[in-house]
């Protein structure tokens, strides 16, 4: 794994805080992954997750925010350094990443910020808004790339091309090394409109709480 001068230089004692937002609809196996990887490999202290409250980039409307932050702490719960944070759904307006690091850098002064995204948010960076910013202030981790993750993509809501990332913005950037999971949010919510078994793809818990409230049902 290829660390930028920022991960490998930063100062024992300082805070090292990950971000992780997204839309969690539902949470899966591959968001707790991301985050597991992201701990061990960074060597995260805390890490705060954050349920997306008003999506700009979403080309459809998403799930109750009760029900993607209910989801989204029952998905987390087995890991301690995990915060799940409900900000982006209280705030008013679009859900904009640069607002939710500007929040927490003056929150955690001294702390090293680490934004974690995965390989379908690493493509779409160039169109984020503020992107400029958001490499100032935190180094942003994507999980590593593979030809089968590009594949299961391209069913997402992922942009399917986007323009290249700067050599600014690829300096402030690393990758997460992850096994393989090709984990769709979209293929989820069409096995649970049909009431099919998520085992595997969801965590258990979020697995029950999907079917005991009858999300993502055609009727």
């Amino acid at each position: 794994m290829s660390l930028p001068a920022a991960v490998l230089n930063a100062p024992a004692t300082v805070l090292r805080l990950g971000v992780f937002g997204g839309a969690f609809d539902p949470p899966h196996r591959a968001h707790v992954a991301l985050v597991e990887a992201a701990i061990a490999q960074l060597q995260l202290d805390r890490v705060q997750v954050l349920p997306t409250g008003q999506a700009w980039h979403k080309p459809r409307q998403l799930s109750a925010a009760t029900d993607r932050l209910a989801m989204t702490r029952l998905a987390f719960e087995p890991l301690p350094q995990v915060a799940v944070d409900d900000r982006e759904i209280l705030r008013a307006g679009p859900s904009y990443t640069i607002d939710t690091l500007q929040a927490l850098q003056r929150e955690y002064p001294h702390a090293q910020l680490y934004l974690l995204i995965g390989d379908d948010q690493r493509r779409s960076l160039p169109s984020w808004h503020k992107i400029g910013e958001i490499g100032r202030i935190a180094i942003i981790c994507a999980a590593g790339r593979d030809q089968a993750v590009r594949a299961w993509n391209q069913h997402s809501d992922a942009p399917e091309s986007s323009p290249p990332i700067s050599d600014t913005l690829q300096a402030r950037m690393c990758s997460l090394e992850m096994p393989l999971m090709p984990h769709s949010a979209t293929d989820i919510r069409a096995l649970a409109a049909t009431e099919q078994a998520l085992t595997g793809l969801v965590p258990p818990a979020v697995e029950r709480y999907i079917h005991e409230h009858h999300l993502y049902r055609l009727h």
